[in-house]
């Protein structure tokens, strides 16, 4: 009778610990957290003539972080009078990627900011504190999206590659 009744208690145990466990795909566990060395922007609002406004904070769900949903801050850049971009979101299978870049009057970048990266769970958060500071770094020293990808967070680079081009191209136009 105890060997039936332990059994019973066991099985129940592992049922409800089974259905307990949250997956990577049920959704965020966690709010976004700022990678080590990024520069990150969970709340802005820089508006120059002529443009919107940047990035917001919210919620999303999918195991990305919230943000803004591709405004731009194309006003008052390109043709030597410098500013801030935000390029496109680039949606990848982890999540969006979003990159915001800061250029000075002679078209140097000065600042890069990913304003939206996928941060849904502990190994997202993981990779892309080491990754994205990585990417942040050599696109300021190449100056161009002409980067190399970080290896072991090859959907965050493509991603962060895509925005960043798009904020390249709206700044030189």
């Amino acid at each position: 009778m105890k060997r039936i009744a332990l059994w019973l208690l066991s099985t129940v145990s592992a049922v409800v610990l089974l259905f307990g466990y949250h997956t990577s795909t049920s959704g965020p566990a966690a709010t976004a957290q700022a990678p080590v060395g990024a520069s990150l922007a969970t709340t802005s609002t820089t508006t120059t003539s002529g443009g919107s406004s940047g990035g917001s904070s919210g919620g999303s769900s999918g195991g990305s972080s919230g943000g803004s949903s591709g405004g731009t801050d194309s006003g008052g850049t390109g043709s030597g009078t410098g500013g801030t971009v935000t390029g496109d979101v680039a949606q990848t299978r982890w999540g969006p990627v979003q990159v915001q870049i800061t250029t000075d009057g002679s078209g140097t970048i000065t600042d890069v900011e990913v304003i939206q990266y996928p941060s849904g769970n502990h190994e997202d958060e993981q990779i892309n504190s080491y990754a994205l500071p990585q990417l942040v770094q050599e696109t300021l020293d190449a100056q161009s999206a002409d980067i190399d990808m970080v290896s072991g967070a090859t959907v965050t680079s493509e991603g962060y590659l895509q925005s960043l081009q798009s904020a390249l191209d709206q700044a030189t136009a």
